[in-house]
């Protein structure tokens, strides 16, 4: 295990703030800690870099394996395809078509579509699993994480990160690269579980999208903001990602009760956006897109 000293944004120190469990595979115990200035939570202590890959390990984590049979990938395959154009449509009104590079692509449907609507693509997946797929379906470049060394620094005019940075063990060091990487003038897209909506509190230490260990940090718009800007980055606008908090729910009735419970689970993604649209904008998951600093 790996045990971090100090905040990741600021250096501070922390606090115990819950402790829980692997839900999805192993059953082990971890603890969730807060820093004590800026309030970012993380997973401490952690499974060190090299052990991180047995906990993804199974035909049910469906961004990887891309399964569709049975209720939640059924629904996870219907809604993805709902919102891969609905996010061209969102990001094309700051960006137009140009090198897209995206971070942790999985089995490459989002890459897909940007290279029909004229994008150059690239993709970069530590999942071997995941990135053949990606390959062979769509004949795609995608490589694994040593890439992004590789790649020319300023040539993307668009970063993309859909529900990634929460797994990155180097968390500065990605923001660095991604700034690196980044043409001045282009759009950086981040998408993350949001631990300060309603159902993160609701369900407590039985949220989905706590996912330990393999989600290492826990994002809230706040926190993620510090976070990019100070990595030079600022934020043009934030968007919500309305159909996650139903399928957080989905997951998580299991977790607390034992049981699924599908209208139970509608009810409550259906209250947790209603109280979002009302609080400060604090849905389930949301979207950030911005924009290197000026010189």
């Amino acid at each position: 295990m790996e045990y971090i000293n100090n905040c990741p944004i600021c250096l501070n120190n922390c606090e115990p703030f819950l402790v829980t469990k692997d839900h999805f595979l192993t059953q082990e115990t971890f603890t969730i800690v807060k820093c004590l200035q800026c309030g970012f939570l993380f997973t401490n202590p952690r499974p060190a870099a090299e052990e991180l890959q047995k906990y993804y390990q199974s035909d049910d984590y469906i961004s990887h394996s891309n399964i569709r049979k049975g209720i939640l990938p059924v629904l996870y395959q219907r809604i993805r395809k709902y919102t891969l154009k609905r996010k061209y449509r969102l990001l094309e009104k700051y960006q137009k078509p140009g090198n897209l590079l995206d971070v942790g692509c999985g089995t490459g449907e989002f890459l897909a579509l940007g290279k029909q609507r004229g994008w150059n693509v690239t993709g970069i997946e530590p999942s071997t699993q995941a990135r053949e797929q990606a390959v062979s379906n769509f004949k795609l470049e995608v490589g694994d994480e040593s890439l992004l060394d590789h790649l020319p620094s300023g040539h993307f005019n668009m970063i993309t990160l859909w529900h990634v940075l929460e797994h990155v063990p180097l968390l500065n060091e990605r923001m660095q690269t991604l700034h690196r990487l980044l043409h001045d003038d282009g759009l950086l897209v981040i998408a993350l579980p949001n631990s300060g909506s309603w159902d993160a509190r609701h369900y407590h230490s039985a949220w989905a999208a706590y996912d330990l260990p393999r989600h290492l940090y826990h994002f809230t718009p706040v926190t993620s903001k510090h976070l990019l800007e100070k990595h030079r980055f600022t934020v043009l606008t934030q968007k919500p990602m309305v159909f996650d908090s139903f399928y957080i729910g989905l997951l998580s009735e299991p977790y607390r009760t034992g049981k699924k419970n599908l209208p139970l689970a509608f009810y409550t993604g259906l209250y947790s956006n209603l109280w979002a649209f009302f609080h400060q904008k604090n849905y389930s998951s949301f979207i950030l897109l911005s924009k290197k600093e000026k010189s």
